[in-house]
C-alpha cells in the first residue's frame, strides 16, 4: 500500500525507473529469444482466471524491453502494445520480492493520473500488478488486473493472482523449451533427409562394382579388381566427404522456412505488424523493403527480431511527427554463408560524433526522444552486445540534424 506522499517522491526521484539490473534483465529477456506475438495462446486462460479471481473487467501478461511494453495476452483489453514510459508495469518490476504492486486510484497518482487510460476511457482506477520473475532477481514483466472502478483485494486473492504469475512463468519457460526442442528435431529430420538422399547414388555405386567383382568370380582378372578395388575406395572417400559435408552444412539452398526461420518476407511482415502502431501512434511514416531476389531463402531467428526491433524503436523515438523511417532487408550467401544486412535510417535530429563513439564502444547514450520520450539508454548497449554474441557488426552513420542511419551485417544460418 503507497501513499500519495510516497507517489510524488517516486515522481521526483525516478522520472525513469528501471531495475538496478536492467542491462542483465534485458539480456535474460532477449536470451529467450521470444516471439511476443506466440505467446497469446499460451496464456489466454491464465489471463481470463486472474480476472476472474480478482473480479476485475481487465488482465495483462505484459512483458517489457527496452522501449515497449508488449501486451503478450489480455482479457477485457484489446492492446497489443504501450510505450514504456506510460506504463504501470514498469513499476512493478522494480519490486524486489513477488508480493505485487498496488494502486488503488489511478486517478490521484502523479505518475498516471494524465495518462491517456485514465483521463480517458476506459477510465481506469485501480491496478494490482505481481512481476514474472524469470530468476530470483530478474522480472521479464507483470500479470496486472485493472478495473474502472474502486476495488479491495484480500491477500488470499493476491495470493492467488501470484500462483497464477508463477504458471504464466512456467508457460514462457515451457514455450521456449518446445521451441528450441523443434528446432532441433527439425534440424535432425532435414539432416537425416538429405543424408539419405545425397549418399543413395555413391553407395548404389559402392554396391555395383562390388556385384560386379561377385559375379565374374573367378574370371575377375587382378587388373581388374585392383581397378575396381580403387574406384570403391574413391568412392567411399567422396562418401565420407559429402557426408561431413552435410553435417557441417548451414542448409543454404533450403526452400521451406520452418517455425524457428524468418525469411526476408516473413521478417518484414513481422516488423510493420509490431512497431507499425508505435509509428503510426508518433506520425511516423515507417516502410520497409525486402530484397526482391532473396525473399524465400530462410535464416534461423535467433535475436535478430530483437536487434533489429531496438533499431527501429530508437529510430521512431528521435524522428519527430511528420518523419519518416526507413528499413532495408537484404541477405546475401557468400561462399555458401548467408550474410543478412539490414539497415534502419530515419530522418530525425541525429547523434553527435561523441554520442555515436559511445554506442559503438558499448556505452549507455541515454536521451529524451522528440516527444519527450523518456530516455533508458539500454536499447543501442543491447543491440551492441547482441550483435558481438553473434559475431556480427554495427555501423553508425550520422550528423545532427540529418538523422541517423544503422547497419548490421550479421552472419545467419
Amino acid at each position: 500500500m503507497y501513499t500519495e506522499n510516497h507517489f510524488q517522491k517516486q515522481t521526483i526521484d525516478q522520472n525513469s525507473p528501471f531495475p538496478g539490473n536492467e542491462m542483465e534483465r534485458l539480456l535474460e529477456l532477449s536470451e529467450l529469444d521470444l516471439d511476443f506475438s506466440d505467446l497469446e495462446k499460451s496464456c489466454a486462460e491464465l489471463t481470463k482466471l486472474a480476472a476472474k479471481v480478482a473480479g476485475t473487467s481487465i488482465s495483462v501478461v505484459n512483458l517489457i524491453d527496452s522501449y515497449t511494453q508488449w501486451s503478450v495476452s489480455s482479457f477485457g483489453l484489446d492492446s497489443k502494445q504501450s510505450s514504456r514510459e506510460d506504463s504501470v508495469c514498469q513499476y512493478t518490476i522494480l519490486e524486489e520480492n513477488s508480493g505485487g504492486f498496488e494502486v488503488e486510484d489511478l486517478s490521484v497518482d502523479l505518475r498516471f493520473k494524465d495518462k491517456p487510460y485514465v483521463s480517458k476511457s476506459p477510465f481506469l482506477k485501480y491496478y494490482f500488478g505481481i512481476p514474472l520473475k524469470i530468476n530470483e532477481n530478474t522480472s521479464l514483466g507483470a500479470l496486472c488486473v485493472l478495473h474502472d472502478d474502486y476495488k479491495y483485494l484480500t491477500a488470499e486473492k493476491k495470493e492467488m493472482l501470484g500462483v497464477i504469475a508463477g504458471e504464466v512463468v512456467n508457460r514462457i519457460k515451457t514455450h521456449v523449451e518446445i521451441t528450441n526442442l523443434n528446432r532441433k528435431v527439425q534440424e535432425a529430420n532435414s539432416i537425416k533427409n538429405r543424408i539419405a538422399h545425397d549418399i543413395r547414388g555413391p553407395i548404389g555405386g559402392i554396391i555395383g562394382l562390388a556385384e560386379i567383382i561377385q559375379i565374374q568370380g573367378n574370371g575377375n582378372k587382378i587388373e581388374e579388381v585392383l581397378e575396381f578395388i580403387d574406384l570403391i575406395q574413391k568412392s567411399g572417400k567422396s562418401l565420407l566427404e559429402l557426408t561431413d559435408e552435410i553435417l557441417s552444412s548451414n542448409l543454404a539452398g533450403q526452400k521451406h522456412p520452418k517455425k524457428s526461420e524468418f525469411t526476408l518476407l516473413s521478417l518484414k511482415e513481422k516488423v510493420l505488424d509490431m512497431f507499425g502502431p508505435q509509428a503510426i501512434t508518433k506520425n511516423v511514416v515507417l516502410t520497409v523493403q525486402a530484397s526482391v531476389s532473396m525473399t524465400e531463402i530462410p535464416f534461423q531467428k535467433t535475436k535478430i527480431l530483437q536487434i533489429l526491433g531496438n533499431l527501429i524503436s530508437n529510430s521512431i523515438k528521435f524522428t519527430p511527427a511528420g518523419g519518416k523511417v526507413e528499413v532495408r532487408l537484404d541477405l546475401e550467401i557468400q561462399k555458401q554463408e548467408k550474410i543478412l544486412k539490414l539497415k534502419v535510417k530515419d530522418n530525425g535530429i541525429g547523434i553527435t560524433p561523441d554520442k555515436i563513439e559511445e554506442i559503438l564502444c558499448g556505452g549507455t547514450a541515454s536521451s529524451m526522444g522528440t516527444s519527450g520520450e523518456i530516455g533508458y539508454g539500454f536499447g543501442l548497449n543491447l543491440v551492441h552486445q547482441l550483435v558481438n554474441k553473434l559475431n556480427g557488426r554495427l555501423l553508425l552513420k550520422s550528423e545532427l540534424g540529418q538523422g541517423v542511419e544503422f547497419e548490421l551485417i550479421i552472419p545467419v544460418s
